[in-house]
């Protein structure tokens, strides 16, 4: 008995160290990027169009927002539904969805440079030939499809059956029962995995060099080229000129991913209240 105490608190100090390293870690990149970057944050660099002088981030701003709209418009809906496939409507011994579930898997695995060689050579040189957000969108779609589709489909498997066959017994069909029932319970898994994707398009650099290219404008449409923060700030770092500039855009790339976090989570509790 007094052995099993002692183990159990080695494993207690272990986990609590644990906690402490990550935790600490984490504040110790938030302050420094703080400490060297807010100093730094200055009103031109949110002018309208980006100079030599200025190295503004607005139009960065601008493109990565743009670029988390268009990526989530296309992911969100086909992983979301397909997750709901895979976990409502498909067989459990399907040897496809087994195949499916497997390569959803190998693709999370797969290095971003991968996707961005993938999308220069097809979206980029053979469909738009050209450079552009919407390129650079497909591309992040593609990379982080497999997240939103685990994500989910672990989501809807959290949810208690039997809230399925209480919707069942009131006479409800399988539709009703899944977006009425199902989907509402599942909303938070579902966000978080959002919530992660978004954070992957936003940090994300290498794909996007390759497929929405570097320039640092806003483009008149989506078939159009530009930067986004992070991109912006590897090239601002790149050339040495404007570190200053640089750690000011990092400061404003973590505040945007806090800020996201922040919304979904309060959407996320919406919904919980509603349902």
């Amino acid at each position: 008995m007094k052995k099993l105490k002692v183990e159990a608190m080695i494993l207690r100090a272990l986990v609590y160290l644990a906690i402490g390293i990550t935790v600490g870690v984490l504040l110790m990149i938030v302050f420094y990027i703080l400490y060297k970057g807010i100093p730094n944050i200055k009103p031109e660099l949110f002018s309208f169009k980006y100079t030599s002088e200025n190295a503004s981030l607005f139009p960065a701003l601008i493109n990565t927002l743009m670029l988390v709209a268009l990526s989530l418009i296309m992911a969100v809906p086909l992983g979301v539904f397909s997750a709901i496939y895979l976990v409502e409507y498909a067989k459990k011994d399907n040897k496809f969805i087994s195949l499916v579930r497997l390569t959803t898997e190998t693709l999370q695995g797969i290095p971003s440079i991968v996707y961005g060689l993938f999308g220069y050579l097809f979206f980029v040189r053979v469909i738009f030939k050209n450079y552009s957000l919407l390129a650079g969108a497909l591309t992040l779609s593609i990379m982080i499809l497999p997240l939103i589709m685990r994500t989910t489909e672990e989501a809807l498997k959290s949810v208690p059956d039997s809230f399925r066959e209480g919707s069942f017994g009131l006479g409800a069909g399988r539709l009703r029962t899944v977006f009425k029932i199902v989907l509402p319970a599942a909303t938070p898994g579902i966000l978080a995995g959002i919530i992660l994707a978004v954070g992957r398009i936003i940090g994300e650099t290498a794909a996007l060099i390759y497929t929405a290219g570097a320039v640092s404008q806003i483009p008149n449409s989506i078939l159009g080229s530009g930067s986004t923060l992070s991109v912006h700030m590897y090239k601002l770092w790149n050339e040495g000129l404007h570190t200053g500039a640089s750690y000011a855009t990092a400061v404003i790339l973590l505040g945007s991913v806090f800020i996201i976090n922040w919304f979904s989570d309060w959407l996320a509790k919406k919904i919980i209240k509603k349902y």
